[in-house]
């Protein structure tokens, strides 16, 4: 069972060419567009030489019964204990048994140190720790690359080893707005980041050109790689997700770092509350406070905000399975004082619209979905008929880039700051040794 990610990965380092087990298929959720196809050939080994189907989700009950199935590996993140739980029952009472692979059994030894950064729930804000990692190693002299949790959404044989460099390489791989998102502000920090669907083969290539590998974690999934240090990224905007969500408690379990991000705009209580979830799970933790401060990319841009009505784009899996209620748009267009955030949903078209339908927690924000031509382009279509004075892109890229906005735009960036001691160059003084 899986999202495009975690299922591969758990496949190619523990079931292929494994003559114990029969994988009869997988199944795909949270992710659209990635069911009705194959796990290629090229990736799915010699016992499976015409590949290995993908089926939605929803097919999963009638494959156990169909094939007689034995054992279903749950394999994707961010879902709460519950949700898992009532997967797993619900995949017993069909007859088969129910199973989920450790960091042991998954996380592969590179040859290099690896630094983990991973989190308890996606929109922590681990990419931005991670680019500060990257910032803060260099600075010391050492020569890092990036290795991202896998967005395999196009032709899986091709995405094997993926590498980009400069920013021509999101247009060679073909890439959708979701990894974009991802590798594009690596790019222009220029840094090197890998990604794709076999991590034996990523990071033996990375490993060429490293001194050190970062892990820059996906949604909230434990990392891929045995770590000699991992950072976990927690967010006081949904304080208690960390002891609730799976494997982002995993990660609080093993963590060596736990970075409480977004400081400046959560409240004592629930940073509170975080601190001491840490400390009873993980006393040997060391906690670093970090803060996420907004600012807008030209600071003249404030006038297209105060006073204005807008329309905000935000991070797409964030708000979706990410259940966040706000992100930096909205920060910025509170600061800078807009009149009012217009609700978009009465304005959706097509794949836009059915992701409102699907995700009715979103609320009066539009999340930056772009997996593919067609979607991309009801995100523009639907940003078009929003009947606003500015729209505010709180995305990590630019999607102007991407889409043509017809109205005046105003583009939010941000940084993990970290405060006070210690901080990142303090723990990694003492890794290093």
């Amino acid at each position: 069972m899986g999202a495009a990610g975690r299922d591969f990965h758990n496949f190619n380092v523990f079931y292929r060419d494994n003559p114990n087990y029969d994988v009869i298929a997988f199944t795909a959720t949270q992710i659209p567009y990635i069911d009705d196809r194959k796990y290629p050939p090229e990736l799915s080994g010699k016992m499976y030489p015409k590949g290995i189907p993908i089926y939605p989700e929803e097919m999963i009950y009638d494959l156990i019964k169909k094939h007689k199935i034995e054992e279903v590996v749950f394999s994707y993140s961010d879902v709460s204990f519950n949700y898992i739980m009532e997967k797993g029952a619900r995949i017993n009472a069909a007859g088969a048994s129910f199973k989920m692979l450790g960091y042991d059994q998954t996380a592969i030894k590179s040859t290099k140190p690896v630094i983990a950064v991973v989190a308890s729930r996606t929109g922590a804000g681990k990419s931005q720790t991670s680019r500060k990692v990257v910032e803060v190693l260099k600075s010391m002299g050492l020569k890092t690359v990036s290795i991202r949790h896998p967005m395999p959404y196009g032709n899986l044989a091709k995405q094997r080893v993926q590498r980009f460099g400069q920013i021509s390489d999101l247009k060679k791989h073909k890439c959708t707005i979701e990894e974009m998102e991802e590798y594009e502000p690596h790019i222009a920090h220029g840094y090197v980041i890998y990604a794709g669907a076999d991590y034996e083969a990523i990071v033996r290539e990375a490993e060429k050109e490293a001194d050190v590998i970062i892990w820059d974690g996906g949604n909230n999934d434990m990392p891929f790689y045995k770590s000699d240090l991992v950072i976990v990224v927690v967010d006081p905007h949904r304080a208690g997700h960390e002891m609730n969500y799976y494997p982002g408690y995993t990660n609080l379990l093993i963590a060596d770092v736990v970075v409480i991000n977004k400081v400046d705009s959560a409240d004592m209580e629930s940073i509170r509350k975080i601190r001491e979830n840490i400390r009873q799970v993980n006393s040997k933790a060391i906690i670093i406070e970090a803060a996420s401060p907004i600012s807008l990319e030209n600071e003249s841009d404030d006038k297209l905000i105060r006073g204005k009505r807008v329309l905000v784009v935000e991070d797409g899996p964030t708000l979706t399975h990410g259940e966040m209620k706000f992100g930096a748009g909205v920060l910025a267009s509170q600061k800078f004082g807009a009149s009012e955030i217009i609700d978009p949903r009465p304005y959706a078209v097509k794949s836009i619209k059915e992701t409102f339908e699907k995700y009715k927690g979103v609320g009066a924000l539009l999340p930056a979905m772009g997996y593919g031509d067609k979607q991309i382009k009801d995100l523009e279509d639907t940003i078009n008929k929003v009947p606003c004075d500015t729209v505010v892109i709180g995305t990590p890229i630019d999607l102007r880039r991407l889409i043509k906005i017809k109205k005046p735009t105003v583009r939010v960036t941000y940084d993990l700051q970290e405060i006070g001691k210690p901080g990142l160059a303090e723990v990694f003084a003492g890794f290093l040794k």
